[in-house]
């Protein structure tokens, strides 16, 4: 487990831009390095506003957008199209403003899909297609991604990985069914802890007052089936990129010493 790094910012839209500004980096090294880059999307306020973020950046054109792979953490299983699917609101926010290989966007299923209303079949369908693209270098059932995003929700929370559930107990899939969610719609599909720690890099993000609470508790020690956001960390690193308002219950021995 990589230890976690905090960066906090001065609100909510500070933090959207400097995130942007940050994941271009990250994929441009990547793509130089290697060719090609994937990264995991997350829903959520936060993480369409670092894709808004990021449409507006002037240096979004510094990536080669038809040699990047997109995944997503989690997905609300609903029809395609739906306005409240995390794809929908990405396509929005970003996705149709960028050139993009539509190989390599990664959905996950609808409800109205090939596996109709069965969220089981369809997450194992998704864990199909992850194992697919790992390369040998990977040494896991999904590829080691160059950043994943994870929104943390106030209850701590991540991708659709809910305090308690059974899907937080997974040690085994990469990816499941949810269900009784307790936020609707009730039925997800989520990528499961084991999934979420193959990246390369793991970056939380939280903004608002009503994150601050779980922001505090993750980050001082709790354990991941009472707080999902514990047990979300990366291979290299794992990063909070928080704003004041979410950072202001840490505890001042985790509060970083320069923030921007």
């Amino acid at each position: 487990m990589t230890p976690p790094q905090l960066v906090v910012h001065r609100d909510k839209e500070l933090m959207a831009q400097a995130a942007a500004a940050r994941l271009i980096t990250k994929i441009v090294d990547a793509q130089a390095s290697r060719g090609h880059a994937s990264v995991v999307l997350t829903g959520g306020r936060n993480g369409n506003g670092l894709l808004a973020a990021l449409a507006a950046a002037p240096a979004r054109d510094a990536v080669d957008w038809s040699r990047l792979d997109l995944w997503w953490g989690d997905e609300r299983f609903l029809p395609e199209g739906d306005p409240e699917r995390n794809v929908t609101q990405a396509r929005e926010a970003l996705l149709d403003a960028v050139p993009l290989d539509p190989a390599r966007v990664h959905a996950m299923p609808a409800s109205d899909g090939p596996y109709g209303d069965d969220a089981d079949t369809a997450a194992a369908a998704y864990a199909a297609e992850l194992a697919e693209a790992a390369e040998p270098e990977d040494h896991g059932p999904v590829p080691a991604f160059d950043v994943l995003m994870l929104g943390v929700g106030p209850d701590t929370h991540v991708a659709s990985l809910f305090p308690k559930l059974p899907a937080v107990r997974e040690t085994e899939r990469t990816v499941v069914g949810v269900h009784g969610a307790p936020k609707p719609p009730p039925v997800r599909i989520s990528l499961t802890l084991p999934a979420i720690r193959a990246a390369r890099e793991v970056w939380l993000l939280a903004a608002g007052e009503d994150k601050a609470e779980a922001a505090a508790i993750a980050l001082s020690g709790a354990g991941e089936i009472q707080a999902p956001a514990a047990g979300a960390y990366g291979r290299g690193r794992t990063l909070w990129l928080l704003d004041a308002a979410a950072a202001s219950r840490l505890p001042r021995a985790l509060y970083p010493p320069a923030s921007a």
